[in-house]
């Protein structure tokens, strides 16, 4: 049996409520694919294919697979188009915004199972002027508050607390506390090229151990979690990169087999900016991984990353979703604390999103 689905998107992706079932809505115009930006940036279109496998001898099994959900200036997802030979159907989670996943539900039996699923997603550079104050949608109260509370991972109280504190010290603005937090982990943190994945984002242990270090999912919910606890709003932003970076840096490319390439960043809102992009954690992937590696935060390079990534992000990189302990639809695990990786689960066991090799799973990427 072979399934094909596609579906359309510019401002929601609507779920669907059967395996197999069809649904169209509105498509962004060809011509927004080269409108500029007020920067001189223009839309580049993506292409990010998963594709997960899972052998018959592991049983009945369940496949969730993040997809592209982020609408935004500088984010369009335009669909998903998708094969497999079990049932397949679209999820999403809307505690944060509309979070869509594709949920493979995969019966025992000899051969092995498999999802392929194509996302198509226009993306463009983003960039914030702090000099000044901006012109942008505003949220309501409502809204944000859902960005200043606690999660299982992200603690705003104790020591999260007491550290951000520390860290603003006599910072007043929205802008000027998120900047001085920016600074202390850049300052304070480190990249640990043994961390797996992306890290776990456990900032309360991170601080009581005192080991301020691991991957972007760690050094930057620290961000997150410090920039709410003294009351500005902030989120992660779960992603993958996708093409090298014009930027120059090598740390911050990747193209072709980008399996390994998942990246999250972080932002902040700002009352007179908006959501404002940041990424501490890559100041810190610069540090380590360019070359000659290990460099001194005073090198040109890194200077140059620090100075941009407080305002700005280049989009050779997705966004899937903002979301946090997610409740996998009809897993019978525990949450998971985000989604940017294939998950799957058989009756005994989920597996490691960590070890693509283990289920397995392949993602690739390419310009169109």
């Amino acid at each position: 049996m072979k399934r094909r689905n596609f579906i359309k998107t510019a401002i929601t992706l609507p779920a669907l409520t059967a395996f197999g079932s069809l649904v169209h809505s509105t498509t962004a115009r060809a011509a927004d694919a080269v409108t500029p930006w007020a920067n001189g940036t223009e839309w580049k279109l993506y292409e990010i294919t998963h594709r997960v496998e899972v052998p018959p001898g592991d049983g009945a099994a369940q496949a969730w697979i993040p997809l592209p959900s982020v609408v935004s200036d500088y984010s369009r997802p335009l669909g998903n188009e998708w094969s497999s030979n079990v049932g397949v159907r679209l999820e999403r989670d809307t505690h944060y915004g509309s979070t869509a996943m594709l949920h493979a539900q995969m019966p025992a039996g000899d051969a092995t199972r498999w999802v392929e699923v194509t996302s198509r997603v226009m993306t463009r550079d983003r960039a914030v002027d702090l000099s000044r104050p901006q012109v942008f949608e505003r949220m309501g109260e409502g809204e944000l508050a859902e960005y200043l509370k606690g999660t299982e991972l992200l603690p705003i109280g104790g020591i999260v607390k007491s550290t951000a504190l520390k860290a603003v010290g006599k910072a007043k603005t929205d802008v000027d506390k998120a900047r001085a937090i920016y600074e202390w982990i850049v300052d304070n943190t480190f990249r640990d090229p043994k961390t797996r994945g992306c890290g776990q984002g456990d900032i309360k242990a991170m601080l009581e151990t005192g080991n301020l270090s691991g991957k972007c999912a760690d050094l930057n919910a620290l961000f997150v979690g410090m920039a709410r606890a003294v009351g500005v709003p902030a989120r992660d932003v779960y992603g993958l990169r996708m093409n090298p970076s014009k930027w120059g840096y090598r740390s911050m490319s990747a193209s072709g087999n980008v399996t390994r390439a998942q990246h999250c960043r972080a932002e902040f809102y700002s009352a007179s900016h908006g959501w404002v992009p940041v990424d501490p954690a890559d100041v810190r992937k610069v540090v380590l991984e360019e070359p000659p590696g290990n460099l001194p935060v005073t090198d040109a390079k890194v200077k140059l990353a620090r100075e941009k990534l407080f305002g700005a992000w280049e989009m050779n990189w997705l966004a899937y979703n903002y979301s946090h302990d997610i409740k996998l639809p009809n897993s019978k695990g525990s949450a998971i604390g985000f989604l940017m990786y294939p998950q799957v689960e058989t009756a005994t066991a989920r597996k490691d999103p960590y070890d693509p090799d283990n289920f397995k799973y392949v993602i690739t990427s390419k310009v169109v």
